[in-house]
């Protein structure tokens, strides 16, 4: 897995951009092989009363597993023009926006990103925007 990864992470050497689009291919795998191993199914998104689904995760559960996945390509070096910060989250029901969180990364201009893979089944690409423009989101539970 680490060698698939690394090989993933070198397509992404020459800009952040392409670092970006490299994340969005070890999110991918690293779901794929994750959910395979384990034996679960992960749809997209989770439902209200999803938590009694075997295998559905949720935001919280996805930020988690994403980040965890962008803190060991980083610790291996396989992060060049990002670092990896605390999740983030949006939506207090109040704002009319369901609770939701998400994976960040900082590029090295001081950009932050959201890494949301939620909105995918597992193996999916995972949104990668601005987190500004991650936050404005979710009214009504729109992607």
């Amino acid at each position: 897995m680490r060698q698939r990864l690394a090989a993933i992470m070198a397509s992404g050497k020459a800009s952040a951009k392409a670092e970006r689009a490299a994340v969005s291919k070890a999110v991918r795998y690293f779901e794929t092989m994750a959910t395979g191993v384990l034996g679960v199914r992960d749809g997209a998104k989770s439902a209200p009363g999803g938590a009694r689904v075997y295998g559905q995760m949720d935001c919280i559960d996805e930020s988690r597993n994403t980040r965890t996945l962008l803190r060991y390509l980083q610790r291996h070096g396989l992060l060049r023009h990002h670092v990896v910060q605390r999740n983030s989250a949006r939506g207090f029901f109040l704002d009319v926006r369901y609770p939701h969180a998400t994976a960040v990364l900082r590029a090295k201009s001081g950009d932050e990103w959201a890494v949301d893979s939620w909105f995918e089944p597992a193996g999916g690409a995972p949104d990668i925007m601005r987190l500004a423009e991650w936050k404005k989101r979710g009214v009504r539970g729109a992607r």
